[in-house]
């Protein structure tokens, strides 16, 4: 009589299992960049895919959109537990997924899509249960570090002569949500360091440090060249506060 009862329960719990409905359930991510605002539609996005943890499975794809956030409640305000940091109209990207049973997902964000030179990645996993939405307050939020780092001259792949060339090195450099550094800005530009790492056909010319140009987000250094020879130069930019560190080079040729 007891196998048989079992047998019905297990029986019951199996066409449970089988039929159960799928129910929709909401889920909003968010992406920050480290020390700064959200990605949004002004730096091209970041790329959310969300997977089936166990199978691999893609379950969403789409792009952030949206503004970078309120200033003051992202960068200015001391922050609360429970305090909300998104606004109408923060970057996000929702969506609803209909699933029977509970999901282990993994989140992965994928950008600037704008700057693709200086993008990164970043996920995390997450339990979906049916009809419990991931989308109150801020959702899942996930975080970029690094700096979006623009060399504007000299362009690559250029021939110079006539030696000693001055070679003006002049560079872009922002947070990862496009906002500018300044001197005494709420980025700010002279707490950075901002280095170029030279090399000529392979072998290293030094380091030299840019300077602030004037102009926000824009750094210089008038390089002085007096030798021939392919040259490979690397900017860096680094804030010993938060870790972030962005880069990016470029080659140009001295002939005689």
């Amino acid at each position: 009589m007891i196998f048989r009862t079992l047998t019905i329960a297990l029986a019951a719990l199996l066409l449970w299992a089988g039929t159960a409905s799928a129910e929709p359930t909401r889920l909003t991510v968010r992406v920050m960049a480290k020390d700064a605002k959200f990605i949004g539609t002004s730096i091209g996005g970041a790329r959310i895919t969300i997977r089936d943890v166990d199978t691999g499975e893609l379950l969403a794809q789409g792009v952030t959109e949206g503004s970078t956030g309120n200033t003051e409640k992202l960068v200015e305000d001391d922050r609360e537990r429970g305090v909300r940091l998104s606004s109408r109209g923060s970057a996000e990207f929702t969506t609803t997924l209909d699933i029977t049973e509970p999901r282990q997902v993994e989140i992965t964000a994928y950008g600037p899509l704008a700057q693709r030179h200086a993008a990164a990645r970043a996920s995390v996993t997450h339990w979906l249960v049916p009809g419990k939405h991931v989308s109150a307050a801020d959702g899942v939020i996930l975080e970029l570090p690094g700096f979006i780092v623009d060399i504007l001259s000299p362009p690559g792949n250029v021939t110079l002569g006539d030696l000693p060339v001055d070679v003006p090195l002049k560079v872009n450099v922002t947070m990862m949500c496009g906002c500018l550094v300044q001197p005494d800005g709420l980025w700010d530009a002279d707490k950075y360091e901002v280095v170029a790492l030279v090399r000529r056909d392979g072998a290293s010319e030094g380091k030299y440090a840019l300077e602030y140009a004037g102009r926000p987000s824009q750094f210089m250094l008038d390089m002085t060249v007096h030798k021939t020879g392919l040259y490979d130069v690397i900017v860096y930019a680094y804030d010993s506060l938060t870790g972030n560190t962005g880069l990016d080079r470029v080659t140009f040729r001295v002939t005689e």
